[in-house]
């Protein structure tokens, strides 16, 4: 096997990763006979697309580009949500005319009816690349500073986002404007209905979503809007979504609020028992860090990725007191918030967090993580502004194609020479749609955190099994890298319509891991025969 050896400097430390660094082997300990959760939902890794994209609709004619949903297919089944701060500051307007941007798109798409062989005309594409740097600056000018403009979006921006879902495979989830206030300080729903009515019009099969992080409303905007008063708003939005029976049993899901601090922890309660009983799904925002503040030892410190577990039984505890029993979604989530940390959310070195987020959440019981976001302006996107998938994306194409929904148990045994903390593990059923493995088979995938090459051995039980291994490796440039490497290979697409096969390395029976210093990789077990799993 080939071993990556690269310099890191955490915080002025020099850190070298040595392949010839081998520390003493640490036992797995599975429990494959039982599973004490509930399946996952089938869409558990999902992404978003920020509303920032449509404060000038002519960009949501990136969406028609045949690369971006040849990517964003590879990860169906799954939900894109359309939200975040600026869907508090969109109006629709079925009167507004379309940009000739969208409309040159839409008009070519329309022509063709097909998802296939679709793309944004050369034209458009080459003017949309030219200018979206200067929108760029403008969208994370207007985040940092929390000054908001109001936006329009036209019938042809539902339209592009729509079909954009649809051809991908995945369920559109629409944030809806909350700041719509009557004098009353109650909201405002004729905006929404009027947006309601064109779906509606359009045979668009779709969910919703009511505001973006209220607990921030004041700062953003100057409107402020108790958790109570907000349960009710979700009721007038119910009451109206039930006037539809297109819409009278589609998704509803809230209040999205930010991290849960105790303000937030107040308004998600008294929201709740206000509202609660007509969502579908509590929906929060976790980030781990500020974007400009971030340092490279935050993405690798399992004292930072730890402090998701707390966050995350904390939102359980007031669940479970409000609306027992009721589903937990991660609405928005990645590791840096302000748009991510340039040359750290968006390169290899984010996998720790992301993975690590991925195993926690399913062990803990989140029913959904949605991906901030897939693509648009920031550093935490999954395919960067030229349609070019990053690290983050191929581990996500990777964790979709391997990693089922039932989750299993999985740890270390203590070992005194050896720094656990900083190995993760997670053991879940293997896919089954995957065609390679069959029921029964089960996925590990782990994260080594530390300075060395680290050694895990199978549990007896397991030893007489083959196993394929699928490591990933950063490219050139070490933890800071754009690309990823599996099994050694560089994961780059086919074509603008082909993904790459994803080709794991058979391991003979006995062999343990061998885990590169500052790596991940995911282990599936064949003919494990888990009974979990059956």
């Amino acid at each position: 096997m080939s071993i990556s050896v690269y310099i890191v400097f955490f915080a002025g430390t020099l850190l070298k990763a040595s392949s010839n660094a081998l520390e003493a082997p640490v036992e797995l300990q599975l429990w494959l006979k039982s599973s004490s959760r509930a399946p996952l939902n089938p869409r558990f890794l999902s992404v978003t697309i920020d509303a920032s994209l449509a404060s000038e609709p002519k960009y949501i004619a990136f969406l028609g580009s045949q690369k971006l949903i040849t990517l964003t297919r590879g990860l169906s089944p799954a939900f894109l949500r359309f939200g975040g701060t600026k869907s508090d500051f969109l109006f629709f307007d079925p009167s507004e005319a379309a940009s000739i941007e969208e409309n040159l798109t839409w008009n070519l798409l329309v022509k063709q009816d097909v998802c296939d062989g679709s793309k944004v005309p050369f034209s458009v594409q080459q003017k949309l690349w030219s200018q979206w740097p200067l929108q760029e600056q403008n969208i994370l000018r207007e985040a940092f500073s929390d000054t908001y403009k109001n936006a329009t979006i036209t019938k042809h921006t539902i339209d592009l986002l729509y079909r954009f879902a649809n051809c991908s495979g995945f369920h559109l989830i629409f944030g809806l404007n909350a700041l719509v206030r009557n004098k009353n300080d109650h909201w405002n729903s004729s905006n929404a209905k009027l947006l309601i009515n064109y779906c509606n019009s359009k045979k668009y099969i779709m969910s919703w979503e009511l505001g973006n992080e209220p607990n921030s409303f004041k700062k953003k905007s100057g409107v402020y809007v108790d958790g109570s008063q907000l349960g009710k708003d979700f009721i007038t939005l119910h009451d109206l979504l039930s006037k539809y029976s297109r819409y009278r049993n589609s998704g509803l899901f809230g209040p999205d609020i930010g991290q849960p601090k105790k303000s937030s922890q107040k308004m998600l309660e008294s929201f709740l028992k206000a509202g609660g009983k007509v969502i579908d799904s509590v929906t929060w925002h976790h980030y781990y860090v500020d974007g400009r503040t971030a340092s490279v030892k935050d993405f690798v410190n399992p004292n930072v990725l730890d402090t998701l577990s707390s966050e995350i039984n904390t939102v359980f505890k007031i669940v479970n007191e409000t609306v027992p029993g009721k589903l937990v979604w991660l609405g928005e989530t990645s590791s840096a918030y302000g748009g991510g940390s340039p040359g750290l959310s968006n390169t290899y070195i984010d996998g720790f967090m992301w993975l690590d987020k991925l195993g926690t959440s399913a062990k803990l019981g989140i029913d959904v993580v949605m991906r901030q976001a897939l693509f648009g302006a920031g550093s935490y996107n999954l395919v960067d502004s030229n349609f070019e998938p990053l690290p983050d994306y191929w581990l996500s194409l990777v964790f979709k194609k391997l990693v089922g929904s039932i989750v299993l148990n999985a740890s270390l045994r203590n070992c005194k020479k050896v720094n656990v903390e900083n190995i993760r593990v997670y053991l879940h059923c293997t896919n089954t749609n995957n065609p390679k493995y069959k029921v029964g088979d089960v996925t590990l995938f782990a994260l080594n955190l530390n300075n060395h090459t680290q050694k895990v051995q199978w549990p007896s039980f397991l030893s007489g099994k083959y196993v394929d291994e699928y490591l990933l490796l950063p490219g050139e440039g070490g933890l800071f890298s754009s690309t990823i490497l599996l099994n050694g290979e560089v994961l780059k697409m086919v074509d603008e319509k082909t993904l790459p096969d994803l080709n794991g390395k058979q391991l003979d029976p006995g062999i343990p891991l061998i885990l590169p210093s500052m790596s991940f990789g995911f282990f599936v077990v064949k003919n494990a025969r888990a009974s979990a799993c059956l």
